[in-house]
């Protein structure tokens, strides 16, 4: 099989072996317009990419952060329930107490 390879798969990762890049008979050298973009304008679009591409990060934080959060809250819900039962089973064994402590007393 005598394929050719692509951009994407080349039929060989070494460059030494590669076919050297040769310019384009199509278009006459020098043909690219140039670009008249200011260094503000360029780094202000370059901050605007960068903040565009961390977007997804800092959506990931903040949605991590509130999973936590929620998770905490949870947490300190069931932690204050089990307290609660422990103070009703603590309350109801203490008035049994009470109730043995005045039958002995009685008989």
């Amino acid at each position: 099989m005598n394929a050719r390879g692509t951009i994407d798969r080349p039929l060989t990762h070494d460059p030494q072996k590669q076919a050297p890049m040769k310019p384009s008979t199509s278009e006459p050298t020098g043909s690219a317009t140039p670009d008249f973009t200011t260094t503000d304008a360029n780094d202000s679009r370059q901050n605007r990419t960068r903040e565009m591409q961390l977007i997804p990060e800092a959506l990931a934080r903040a949605h991590m952060h509130e999973r936590l959060r929620s998770a905490d809250a949870e947490r300190r819900a069931l932690r204050l329930a089990t307290a609660r039962r422990m103070q009703r089973r603590a309350e109801r064994a203490s008035l049994r107490a009470r109730r043995a402590l005045a039958m002995a007393v009685m008989q």
